[in-house]
């Protein structure tokens, strides 16, 4: 079940259609630490990069009040870092585009009018628009944030109209270095991407393997916690390989090491009930064809023997044999994961038949030109590398289809919108002439449900306090000289995305004074009129922001499982019907197979992702707890059915 469900039982019977409101509001696990997301330097090193080399310049210049254009671009810097450098190089211009757009419109606003209640209005649009299709593109971190931030502050700088086309141009320029910035360790690790999200994967699987163990067979919350999380790091993996292009015989042999390591990894969602561990340790022979083309043949591949060949085992010998290889191929995993991670040369797994089978099945296909249309970012000669299951829309069809009417997506612009506007007129009626930090601090709270929002409203506050306490305890060092204000602005924004992943409470305590420094250089306020005025707007953002967002609610979250579930029993019908009509030896049945896997999977992540937004939400309909747990238990059931044909040893001839 979702973090925020409770069982049936304990929550009571709605009746059909009727609203119920969701759990209580949580408040200890909206302040508690975590561990740190394992790159959050990346994304660290390269804001400070591309931040301080427009900075410096600016400051030996002598022009320091256009710091805020150059930040525009600059921030940029912060985006794709989970995305492998070919597709990073394709997302990243998009995202410095739809910056410089926005800061356009804003300056453009700012210098045809002075009236404030207007400019709350388009920066209430435009920070809408920013969250639906920062949300429908799947951008990742940060988000909408950064975007409306800088809009927003736009909005309110003074602005004379001929002066637009040079401060859009230096955004436009800078954020041309965020690029270069974010692509230069494309040159020292040109895999680092894609190594790290099967690591991830790995990881996960192994954490699988070990719960498994660890239940003794029982299917505890825990067991599916770490299911559903393996199925989503596997099937992350799985996309952003699938971006990875294989223009020559070393990129593909490149990829397919990857590629080997990631079936193995997914070969752990085999276990479990009714599974054993048969497509884990089975034989792991491969295909002379696949390997050799790589470059390695079948006598090195690793194989892994029957824990028990005793057809009739003892029960208790079995058990104990079968915990053995189980943390055994844990231990693999985990030490597969830390060469991956290293940069070390990539471990090399072995696959079994079928898998093999499999892969040359999507060559020989490729060859007839079946399906090419269907890769995503991989050369149409690289052979025999997976690619996605043919039949769902990619791209920009994916992205429109997400904001089609009826989108979910729509009812989160909306109170976006809302949030925004509300919260900017009344800070301006209680007398804060530049509101933007009040329409900044609703437009970050709105989350995927109300209680998501809530935790970020909590948070957003709590850090923007403490952040306040901060830059008023570090004034007299801003006073010293503008060095000093770049050299802490560069400090905040390494703190920021250091702690951020932590919770976001605490990055808020290094973005507070970072955002009232940049606005700094632009125009000198009195540092009581400055705090005062940002702490007024933060309580009035995220308390108006938060009103709205109980009041606007997402009606259609429901609805969404309806779909989700429908779309796990569509996935798990076929492959029910493809597993009861029993293997055939063969590349086309493995290649059935793998797609198969493939959209079931990603059916069973989509159905928890949308259960995990509607117990958020309020005011909404029961939801079908029963059906989402017997579909995710059989759908995940009919994986495991997969992925052990997939797994298992080559059939007798």
């Amino acid at each position: 079940m979702g973090k925020h469900a409770k069982p049936a039982e304990k929550r009571g019977r709605a009746a059909p259609g009727s609203a119920v409101r969701a759990r209580p509001l949580p408040i200890k696990s909206t302040v508690r630490l975590r561990r740190p997301v394992d790159i959050w330097h990346k994304p660290a090193l390269s804001a400070v990069a591309a931040l301080a080399i427009p900075d410096l310049t600016l400051f030996a210049l002598g022009r320091l009040d256009l710091i805020l254009y150059t930040s525009a671009g600059a921030m940029c810097a912060l985006y794709a870092h989970g995305l492998p450098y070919a597709a990073r190089a394709r997302t990243l211009p998009w995202v410095v585009l739809g910056m410089v757009a926005s800061l356009g419109i804003a300056l453009t606003a700012a210098s045809l009018t002075t009236w404030t209640a207007l400019l709350v209005v388009l920066a209430s649009l435009i920070a809408a628009v920013h969250k639906m299709l920062c949300d429908a593109t799947r951008i990742g971190p940060p988000g909408n944030l950064i975007l409306t931030f800088i809009a927003a502050s736009a909005f309110f700088v003074p602005q004379r109209l001929g002066e637009v086309p040079q401060h859009v141009a230096l955004a436009l320029g800078t954020g041309v270095l965020a690029w270069l910035v974010c692509m230069a360790p494309s040159l020292v690790r040109p895999q680092g991407p894609e190594r790290i999200a099967t690591a991830r994967a790995l990881e996960a699987a192994a954490g699988l393997l070990r719960t498994e163990s660890g239940a003794g067979g029982v299917e505890s919350a825990g067991v599916a916690h770490a299911r559903h999380a393996t199925a989503a790091a596997v099937n992350a993996a799985w996309h952003t390989l699938f971006l990875v292009p294989a223009h020559t015989p070393a990129k593909a042999a490149a990829r397919a090491r990857l590629e080997r390591l990631l079936i193995r990894a997914e070969s752990a969602l085999g276990s479990g009930e009714n599974g054993g561990s048969a497509g884990l340790h089975g034989n792991q022979a491969t295909a002379d064809g696949y390997d050799n083309r790589y470059g390695r043949s079948s006598a090195n591949a690793t194989a892994y023997a029957n824990p028990n060949p005793n057809p009739n085992p003892n029960p208790t010998t079995t058990t104990t044999a079968t915990a053995t290889a189980t943390a055994t191929e844990a231990d693999r995993l985990v030490a597969w994961a830390r060469d991956v991670r290293s940069g070390r040369p990539l471990p090399e797994a072995g696959l079994s038949t079928s898998q093999a089978e499999e892969l040359l099945g999507i060559e020989a296909t490729e060859s007839l030109g079946i399906g090419a249309d269907e890769r995503v970012g991989v050369d149409a000669e690289a052979p025999g590398l997976r690619r996605p299951a043919p039949g769902r829309p990619r791209g920009i069809r994916a992205v429109l289809a997400r904001l089609a009417p009826g989108s979910a997506l729509l009812p989160i612009g909306a109170r976006v919108a809302l949030g925004c506007l509300l919260a900017g007129w009344a800070s301006m009626a209680v007398g804060v002439g530049h509101p933007y930090w009040a329409v900044v601090t609703a437009a970050s709270i709105y989350q995927a449900n109300t209680t998501l929002s809530w935790q970020r409203a909590l948070q957003r506050t709590i850090g923007n306090l403490l952040g306040l306490l901060l830059f008023t305890a570090l004034l007299p060092l801003i006073h010293t000289g503008q060095l000093a204000m770049i050299a802490l602005v560069l400090a905040f924004q390494l703190g920021t995305e250091a702690c951020i992943t932590r919770n976001y409470w605490l990055g808020s305590v290094w973005v507070t004074p970072m955002a009232l420094l940049l606005t700094e250089f632009g125009g000198h306020l009195p540092a009581e009129t400055l705090i005062a005025d940002r702490w007024i707007d933060t309580v009035v953002g995220a308390a108006v922001g938060l009103a709205c967002c109980v009041l606007v609610t997402n009606r259609r979250a429901t609805a969404r499982i309806e779909t989700a579930l429908a779309r796990v029993a569509e996935a798990e019908a076929a492959a029910l019907r493809l597993l009861a009509a029993g293997p055939v030896p063969g590349a086309d049945d493995a290649l059935e197979t793998g797609w198969a896997r493939d959209r079931l999977a990603g059916c069973l992540v989509e159905l928890r992702e949308a259960v995990e937004v509607a117990a958020g939400e309020w005011w909404q309909r029961a939801l079908p707890e029963e059906r989402i747990a017997r579909a995710e238990q059989h759908g995940h059931r009919t994986l495991a059915g997969l992925v052990r044909r997939l797994s298992a040893p080559a059939l007798a001839a």
